[in-house]
């Protein structure tokens, strides 16, 4: 075959490739929902380490697992504290939303957790649910009122399910978010300069201009979509679960469903030595399947 056919055969097939790849295409080809983990009884709060390793919570047992990059299973805490949503930060501490006491803990890489956010204002937080670590070192965490039934406290002493922002130095606190019927999962873009909060309460999820003081700006509807846990990809894919995982583009058009066989998918990260894989927990499992796209960030 002649030199000038097969350079037009080769720039076919690259057209072809590419146009198979469309946008919102997350999902590797051919790739399936495997289960990893069966033995939880509610999952919750994944996140990767910097090595890839998967965190994440079995909230009613009182244990954070981890499924490491060969993909072996072990308990990094137990207790602690009824864990909920996690991230880590540049230190590889563990940020966890600590539900028992309805408080923020730091974990350090030995296990060892410490209080850092025990209220807000001299009243107790309602539960802080899930949370993102931003490129400044801040934190924003979510605030709704779940009730559950170990905890031993009166009836919610905030007058709103919010969201608040704990500066770098870990001390000053502040409430951005006091207008929404119940905030859940959280997610930021990797340069820091979005944030998406999903209101579970009112089925919505919005995205918010983050200010440089850690205050937000410009609250726009994403979505009329709510969600528990969320996460971001690369090309700045929106991950909202709920009902398996619904993936949306920056836009907020939605772009992918991913069917998980439980009755309900509560949070999702990417994963793995490349983070090309998307880890999901849902109900008394782990679930992964492989990404086309790569995450990036906190997650």
């Amino acid at each position: 075959m002649p030199i000038a056919t097969l350079t037009g055969l080769f720039s076919t097939l690259t057209l072809c490739a590419l146009a198979g790849a469309q946008e919102g295409d997350v999902l590797a080809p051919g790739a399936t929902v495997q289960k990893l983990v069966s033995d939880c009884k509610f999952t919750e709060g994944p996140v990767c380490d910097a090595e890839g390793n998967v965190f994440f919570t079995d909230q009613p047992n009182d244990r954070i697992l981890k499924w490491s990059v060969d993909g072996k299973l072990s308990t990094f805490l137990q207790p602690c504290g009824r864990s909920n949503g996690l991230c880590f930060d540049g230190n590889g501490n563990l940020w966890a939303c600590a539900d028992e006491k309805n408080e923020l803990w730091c974990i350090a890489p030995s296990g060892k957790a410490t209080v850092v956010v025990k209220g807000y204002r001299g009243k107790l937080l309602n539960g802080p649910n899930d949370v993102w670590l931003a490129p400044d070192g801040g934190l924003y965490f979510t605030d709704p009122l779940y009730k559950r039934p170990y905890w031993n406290r009166g009836p919610m002493e905030q007058e709103v399910q919010g969201v608040y922002y704990l500066a770098a130095d870990h001390e000053t606190l502040r409430r951005v978010i006091d207008d929404l019927a119940q905030p859940n999962g959280i997610i930021g873009t990797a340069d820091g300069k979005t944030l998406y909060v999903a209101d579970i309460g009112a089925g919505k999820t919005y995205v918010y201009d983050r200010q440089p003081e850690g205050t937000l700006a410009n609250r726009r509807l994403f979505c009329d979509l709510g969600s528990d846990g969320m996460t971001i990809d690369d090309e700045g894919n929106v991950y909202l679960t709920g009902k398996g995982v619904t993936v949306f583009d920056k836009s907020g058009k939605r772009v992918e469903q991913i069917a998980v066989p439980e009755g309900w998918t509560a949070n999702v990260c990417f994963g793995g030595a490349a983070r090309r894989t998307l880890f999901i927990t849902a109900g008394t499992a782990l679930y992964s399947v492989r990404t086309r796209v790569k995450g990036v960030g906190s997650q």
